[in-house]
């Protein structure tokens, strides 16, 4: 188990280093960093004093170097727009954005795995059918118009919900449910498949035969072999709802990494655009590198040799 955990490690780290030299490069993509942030307007002097203030007239070779070293020391440069360091400025936002996402996962995770089981006890069946609408509904509908439609409903007609903030647990509800929703179908689909596959199998007959109860057959060999390619599509999916937030922050209103994100693109703030790139990159990254030494604690076959 060490040494699949110490190569998939490794993998990782290489996909981190080619993350953020990517991340790092995306804002030269569009033009000259030191025009955007001096504007359009800016006079030569004032791009070059720009370009030698945050030191774009270096290689930029050396700017990664630069820019690398500071990031592993936890430091990703000053904010162009807020005059602040990133590191203070999205670092309480990080925390909406988790909050947000593991809550969302949850309710993903508590609707699609039951719906995926029921409905794969009696495939083609009115109960199979409504799991399958369900999963339809979800994937079709987007955030922005769920998250609106939500607003109305529970905030300007109930007045039961906030529309807007993180002033209390009440404000996570609708962003949690739009969130959760739309990363219920893939979850529910796999879930399903995959335990019609693991009930028709000779070792679920086997135990049938024997006259095993149902419901241990049902959640001790089977569910324990269908979630295996579940908990990794959770960990995919968990990133995505992390980096993906930025809609959803942006209808709601949330103070999260998703809003800074943002924020950051529409005032050209690169700075803070590295560094949300970077970290929404890492969420996906480690979330996976989880699924895979979850994956081997559960089937020792995928551990190789």
């Amino acid at each position: 188990m060490l040494r699949y955990f110490v190569s998939k490690l490794g993998l990782a780290l290489l996909v981190a280093l080619t993350v953020s030299s990517i991340s790092f490069l995306l804002v030269f993509a569009a033009g000259d960093p030191a025009i955007a942030i001096a504007g359009e307007n800016a006079t030569a002097e004032d791009v070059q004093a720009v370009r030698e203030f945050y030191g774009y007239d270096r290689p930029l070779v050396v700017q990664y170097g630069s820019w690398l070293w500071g990031v592993l020391h936890g430091d990703f440069g000053v904010s162009t727009y807020f005059n602040q360091p990133v590191s203070s400025l999205i670092g309480p936002r990080l925390a909406v954005t988790m909050t947000l996402g593991f809550l969302s996962i949850a309710l993903a995770l508590a609707i699609s795995i039951p719906l995926g089981v029921l409905a794969a006890m009696r495939p083609n069946s009115a109960l199979d059918r409504i799991a399958l609408s369900i999963a339809v509904f979800g994937q079709a509908i987007p955030n922005f118009w769920m998250g609106l439609l939500l607003i109305m409903f529970f905030s300007i007609h109930l007045g039961i919900l906030p529309a807007s903030g993180t002033d209390s647990w009440k404000s996570f509800v609708m962003p949690m449910i739009v969130l959760g929703t739309s990363a219920t179908p893939a979850i529910m689909r796999l879930t399903r498949t995959g335990m019609i596959e693991v009930l028709g199998s000779d070792y679920v007959r086997t135990a049938r035969a024997k006259g095993l109860p149902q419901r241990k057959i049902l959640f001790k060999h089977a569910l324990r072999n269908a979630v295996i390619p579940v908990v990794s599509l959770a960990a995919v999916q968990l990133g995505f709802l992390l980096g993906g937030s930025v809609v959803v922050e942006s209808v709601f209103a949330l103070n999260g990494a998703g809003y800074a994100a943002w924020q950051s693109i529409s005032r050209n703030d690169l700075p803070t655009m590295q560094a949300l790139i970077l970290i929404f990159s890492m969420f996906y990254i480690f979330f996976n590198l989880l699924a895979d030494v979850l994956n081997a604690w559960l089937d020792p076959r995928l551990r190789g040799n």
